[in-house]
């Protein structure tokens, strides 16, 4: 009994820890992209157009790699903002071109044009849309979702939606878009962090017939171990200058300072975890001066010294558990201001980032941040509403 008995307890202690151990640890979130099993059928023998960039992964391979090694014929590439690859430069115009490994025709849709022709999908059977997302309303990779399902409805092509986890998922906040403001940073009436998946605003898109009275046939393969409340950072940068999930989480607050004279720094090592300008006038908590980089060709402010903020140091944890828009580094930078009047880019770029109008004349007349969002409250529970109906994944 002396050798049995320390036995089973050692036994009944590595059983029992293990299965904590287990259950701590949740499985790992699978993408649509990684379910090949799901929809591969679709594509077979068929002429597929694939809407992809850079974080279109299946494990370390491209999705375009993938499905050609799995024999599927890519018949024609999307490329949306920043390029097919990914590593395009902030605005910068997409070229088209030709996919040297499949020899596949690569079509911008951030070029001379945002929206598929009917020529540019001639031939094709059936579209497939994989890109990661980060959940504001102005990141363009969801116009571009956009525009393809309301040509795919147009021409009656279906297509496929692989989803993906949206980092910012967590939580819906800001102002609904003013549909006058709409815009390729606005293009439906989306609030500013939308709470969706790529999958779910597709599903949000057609069914509430916001790309047209015909819906396309649509099919969106759902990630799996996926919850609203996971706390998901994407395996590669989704766009040049967000490099990092910091960075994301920052994206949806920050963007706001795009449409005025402060800089978010892109041209430094920390776009959208640092904000200034030259002329900032309070205590200092960062300088830095934007260069040009491989990110950003032409950065707001270039070889000009900025002061101001510093959020670098903020855990990812502790934004993550905010879960809503932070004004305050926009009315704090605006009331340090020396010359308000010149705070707002003249092209009226703040209007259609914010998706109002409102928004500026609150923080010219200096309403408290309580009193803005009091503004969004009536739009933000009625959108909150037309979302629950295509939620894929518990919140």
């Amino acid at each position: 009994m002396r050798e049995v008995l320390p036995a089973f307890f050692w036994f009944i202690f590595v059983f029992t820890n293990g299965i904590a151990a287990q259950t701590d640890i949740p499985p790992a979130v699978r993408v649509g992209a990684e379910q090949l099993e799901r929809y591969l059928p679709l594509l077979t023998d068929k002429q597929v157009a694939l809407s992809v960039n850079h974080s279109s992964l299946v494990g370390a391979t491209h999705l375009v790699d993938t499905l050609a090694a799995a024999g599927v014929c890519v018949w024609r590439i999307f490329a949306p903002e920043h390029g097919f690859r990914g590593d395009a430069p902030d605005g910068e115009h997409i070229q088209d071109g030709t996919d040297h490994r499949t020899g596949a025709p690569v079509v911008s849709l951030y070029g001379s044009k945002r929206r598929a022709d009917e020529a540019d999908l001639l031939g094709v059977d059936v579209v497939v849309f994989d890109i990661q997302d980060v959940g504001a309303r102005f990141y363009t990779y969801i116009s571009t979702l956009f525009y393809l399902l309301e040509a795919c409805a147009e021409l009656d092509i279906p297509i496929v939606v692989l989803d993906r986890p949206n980092p910012n998922g967590h939580y819906v906040d800001g102002p609904v878009l003013d549909t006058r403001l709409r815009s390729f940073v606005g293009v439906a009436p989306l609030p500013v962090v939308h709470g969706c998946t790529v999958g779910e605003l597709a599903l949000l898109f057609t069914g509430e017939y916001w790309t047209g009275p015909r819906r396309p046939k649509l099919t969106v393969i759902p990630c799996e171990n996926y919850t609203h409340q996971t706390l998901y950072a994407p395996p590669v940068p989704p766009s040049p200058n967000l490099p990092n999930l910091r960075a994301i989480l920052l994206y949806p607050s920050l963007c706001f300072f795009e449409g005025t004279v402060v800089s978010v720094g892109r041209g430094t090592e920390w776009p959208f975890q640092v904000v200034g300008h030259p002329e900032y006038p309070g205590p200092a908590a960062i300088s830095f001066t934007p260069k040009r980089n491989a990110a950003s060709r032409y950065p707001p402010l270039e070889g000009q010294p900025c002061n101001g903020y510093d959020y670098r140091q903020l855990s990812v944890d502790s934004l993550f558990r905010q879960a809503r828009l932070d004004l305050n580094p926009l009315l704090d930078m605006y009331c340090e201001a020396p010359e308000k009047s010149q705070f707002f880019l003249k092209n009226r770029y703040f209007e259609r980032l914010a998706g109002t109008s409102l928004l500026r004349r609150q923080i010219e007349e200096g309403n408290f941040e309580s009193d803005i969002r009091a503004t969004w409250l009536e739009d933000l529970e009625f959108f909150k509403g037309i979302r629950r109906k295509y939620l894929l994944y518990p919140e």
